[in-house]
This record gives structure tokens, sequence and C-alpha cells, in this order.
């Protein structure tokens, strides 16, 4: 027959089979890739620690070497992961920390804990934490001679990190108080805590370098600037190690200016000042105006073991004296403190206040 009554050819059983088959092996696979996304994506929205990124160098060119083991950021790749959008991160700021039991044996007897327990966990609920580490964190025993020598306990590391600092700058008069093997035994150990030291290193370059951390879509640069020396020859000179800057000013606004062109946000933690002062000298805030020009966007001072105030640059948050923080209690204007609080919002704008504190009994800051 022939038209529309013609018979219809028909398809091969075998070939039906075959066809259900491939069907049903492709929903399978399609099934499986649904259930198994990239595992970054499961921890996306789980909070996380800042992290370290190494200071970056001129393509070719290998990272500063030393004892703090920091190295080069590995080079870009072809397809680079999409930009992490910038959220609201909160930084805290303190003045200076001793974990010398010697010198607070009340950390002996409490335990190194008792350092942070008066901040209702403060720094553990926030983005960053920068401390004034006041003394280096070291078994090695060989103090300059001088009339304060400090050495803080590395086991006390553990508890600082544990209550949420991030940062640890060593830029300061007691740094080097155990000569360059200390100093450069306190970094291995800050490190070994997950705790990024500042300021200081087993060169010139090295101890001035901006150290960087990744939080929430920003990169933070950081520099330590240790104006405060004793002895003179502390300040790291060619690859000599030692601690940042010393009174060579410029110094400092170099490495202000490669942190402003590698990172989102300038972060200078400065030893300065006169102790006992409870007003910035002249020559602090001209100083203060020059790092802002330069490109720093927060600056956390200290030296006075006073509090002094805060004072707005251009936007810009300096706070010139933040006190004493972990330390002995000698006296209320001495233990009057507080902790220096910087909120940046994703717009990039800026705002810092005082949160303030009292040390209530030896090594035990407490919110007030």
């Amino acid at each position: 027959m022939t038209g529309r009554h013609a018979r219809r050819s028909r398809v091969p059983f075998v070939v039906v089979v075959a066809v259900l088959l491939v069907a049903l092996v492709g929903a399978a696979i399609g099934a499986s890739l649904a259930r198994d996304p990239e595992p970054a994506a499961a921890s996306a929205g789980a909070a996380s620690a800042p992290t370290p990124s190494a200071r970056p160098e001129a393509a070719g060119e290998p990272g500063p070497g030393g004892a703090s083991g920091v190295g080069a950021v590995p080079s870009p790749t072809a397809t680079p992961s999409p930009q992490v959008p910038k959220r609201t991160i909160v930084i805290h700021g303190t003045g200076d920390v001793s974990l010398d039991p010697s010198y607070i044996p009340a950390l002996r007897a409490n335990g190194y804990g008792w350092a942070w327990s008066g901040l209702e966990g403060l720094f553990r609920e926030d983005d960053l934490t920068v401390i004034n580490h006041e003394c280096p964190t070291t078994d090695i025993v060989a103090p300059i001679p001088k009339t304060f020598s400090f050495r803080c306990d590395p086991a006390a590391l553990d508890e600082a990190r544990e209550a949420g600092v991030e940062v640890a700058s060593l830029a300061n008069n007691h740094g080097f108080d155990h000569g360059p093997e200390g100093l450069l035994d306190s970094i291995r150990n800050l490190e070994r805590a997950g705790i990024v030291p500042l300021g200081a290193g087993a060169s010139a370059q090295e101890a001035d370098a901006p150290r960087y951390v990744e939080v929430k879509g920003w990169r933070i640069g950081l520099i330590g600037v240790g104006e405060v020396i004793d002895p003179d020859h502390q300040v790291a000179d060619g690859d000599e190690p030692g601690t940042a800057v010393g009174h060579d000013f410029p110094r400092a606004l170099r490495a202000i200016r490669e942190a402003e062109a590698n990172a989102d946000l300038v972060i200078v933690v400065i030893h300065w000042g006169v102790e006992l002062d409870t007003q910035p000298r002249a020559y602090q805030v001209a100083e203060a105006h020059r790092m802002v020009a330069a490109g720093a966007d927060v600056i956390f001072g200290h030296h006075s073991h006073r509090l002094q105030p805060m004072e707005v640059i251009d936007g810009k948050p300096v706070f010139y004296g933040l006190g004493n923080f972990v330390w002995p209690s000698f006296s209320v204007a001495g233990s009057t403190t507080a902790v220096a609080r910087v909120t940046v919002r994703p717009n990039g704008s800026i705002r810092g206040r005082l949160l303030p504190a009292y040390i209530v009994s030896d090594g035990h800051p407490v919110l007030r």
C-alpha cells in the first residue's frame, strides 16, 4: 500500500533499549554533580580568621629571606578566582602588652588567660586585633644591659591567639631586650602560634616590610614603626636583624607607600612619643599628617604609658597613645586605658572610637 495507509517501519528493539540506558546514565551523573558542589562553596559562609599573605615581590624576584619565614606570593594563574566582595569589618588595637611572668607574677599564678578574661570575648568577635607586644617572647636568655629588660613566655602566645589576637608589633624599645637572637626567636614563636609578627626582621628590608592579611574581601597592609629605641643598635640596618625604622622616618613613609600600593587598607602601628605624656607632641601630630598623606588609613600609637586622645585626619582615625593594656596596675593614670575600635564599611568609610577599659589588677584589663 502507498500513501497514508502505508505500513510504518519499526525501530529495532535493541536501539530503543540502548537509548534508554544512555538517558539513565546521563541523569545519574547530573544528580551526582548536583549533590557534590565544590568544597569552597560549602564553607563560604563559615567564619574564619584573617588569612596572612606574604609580601608581594616584583615578577621574577624572590621574597626576602630571614627568620620570619615569609615567602613570595604565588604567581597568578591564567584564570584568577572571582574577587570576594568587601564587607564591613571591625578592627581593634591595644597599647602595651607584657606577657612576662617575672614582671607580672599574677600571670604565673592565674594563668595566661587572665590577661584576656576581662574583655568579654571582644577580640574573638572582631575581624582583626593588633597589639603592641612589649617584649621578646623567647626562651633565649641574653639580656641587654638596661634598666628594664623583659622576656615573655612563649607558652603565653597560644592563650593570646585563642583570645583573638592576630597581629603583634615588636617595633618598640623592648622587642630587642634579649638581643638579635631573642628577637628572631620571638618572630618564630609568634608565627608558630598563628600570630603575625610586625616591625622586626632579619634585615632592614624584612623589618620595614609591610605584612598583609585578608579578611572579608579586604586586603590589609600593616606596618610596624619603632621610633623609641633602647639600645641604639636595635634598629635593623642592612642585613643586620632588628626592629623597624628607628629615627629614619622616611623609612616609615616608604613602607606605607608600598602597603598603599598593594592593599585596600593600611594600618600603621607606631611606638613613639614621651613617657607619661597625656597629649601628643607637635612632632607626632606632624608625622601623623605625613603618614596619612602617604596612605595610612589607621594609626595605632603607644609608648607614653598614658591614654591619649584620638584625632581624625582627612577621615582617618589616629590613636596617638593607647596607654598600658596587659600591664601592672601602678597608678590610676597608668591603669586608665582603652581599646581602639575601628569600623570600616564596604564603601571605604572609616570610623574610630575608644572603648574605655581599666587595669583592675596586675595584668588584668577590664572593659568599662
